[in-house]
């Protein structure tokens, strides 16, 4: 894929950190390195408060970085500073949130919030051309026209979570980071979104950064894997690779964690345990090339055990 796509987000050495030089100071992210390429989806799993979400929002500007680059389209976001600049950034680069109902304003009509961007940014004239931008979306993410004058309320879950696809695809961006846009849904419905997804990223050349838990999903959306813990990028790969033939302990106990829908099976399942002080030992680690296009963060000892694991698992 790196010989055949532009990189269009890269990420480099980003350190994230809360409460600098305080007492309760807290390392969100460190060293976080890796790209997403035009037209893909990258996905990044990892448990809860590995820095999934916050590597999501930093590159959004939500949040400011301690260190490292975020590079956009060749364009280092970090250092964009002027209104004009930073205007043009978030209309290429929109979010879907995690919760459909804390991300929409109850107070305003589906019109509104939708056109919210169109009209921030000024990509219509007029109010007829408005209504038919904001009726052209909501039939791209399959709810009906009439639903326009609605308020939030009065649509399901899954319904919300379309009206915020909507308002993301709004401004026409490249790239969507979707932060765990389908953990809020019933289980049927988190499929119908996710195709969804597919269709206008293939419709739209859209480029996704997917956050999310659900490995199984995970895979099935996209064409690479990063694996996160306690803010570390563990392991880079594949969505195949990573999800059949992993090579980092952490990513072979969350994969043996996932629940089997066969009795028999699940009764034999054996997870692997993970012992997470060893990346806390102090050994100086890297990001380093086991396969083609399969990273592992190890130090130079490490690499020829995880070069063996590549050999066993048909890698190499």
């Amino acid at each position: 894929m790196a010989d055949q796509k532009k990189k269009l987000v890269e990420i480099k050495n980003l350190d994230i950190v809360f409460n600098k030089g305080r007492k309760n100071e807290t390392k969100a992210v460190q060293h976080a390195t890796f790209d997403i390429y035009e037209g893909e989806t990258f996905g990044l799993v990892g448990e809860s408060g590995s820095g999934k979400t916050t590597i999501g929002r930093t590159i959004m500007k939500l949040y400011e970085p301690a260190g490292g680059e975020i590079e956009f389209d060749g364009v280092d976001v970090t250092k964009l500073k002027k209104k004009a600049e930073l205007a043009e950034f978030r209309q290429k680069v929109q979010m879907i949130f995690q919760d459909p109902q804390a991300s929409l304003n109850m107070r305003m009509k589906v019109k509104d919030i939708i056109a919210e961007g169109i009209d921030v940014n000024g990509l219509v004239k007029t109010d007829e051309e408005r209504t038919a931008r904001v009726e052209h979306l909501l039939d791209l993410v399959g709810l009906n026209k009439d639903h326009i004058n609605r308020y939030p309320h009065e649509f399901s879950g899954g319904q919300r979570q379309r009206i915020g696809i909507a308002r993301a695809l709004a401004v026409q961006p490249k790239f969507i980071v979707a932060d765990e846009p389908i953990s809020a849904l019933d289980v049927s419905i988190q499929a119908q979104v996710v195709n969804l997804m597919k269709q206008l990223q293939k419709d739209r050349n859209l480029t996704y950064l997917f956050i999310a838990h659900d490995l199984s999903m995970v895979k099935y959306i996209s064409d690479r894997i990063g694996v996160m813990h306690w803010g570390k990028m563990l392991e880079i790969g594949p969505a195949e690779q990573v999800y059949n033939k992993p090579l980092h302990d952490y990513t072979r106990s969350l994969l043996s964690a996932i629940p089997v829908p066969d009795p028999e099976t699940e009764s034999q399942r054996q997870p692997v345990d993970y012992d997470p002080t060893e990346e806390m030992n102090g050994v100086d680690r890297d990001m380093v090339e086991i396969v083609a296009g399969h990273f592992i963060w190890a130090s130079k000892e490490e690499i020829p055990m995880y070069q063996e694991r590549a050999r066993e698992a048909g890698l190499l």
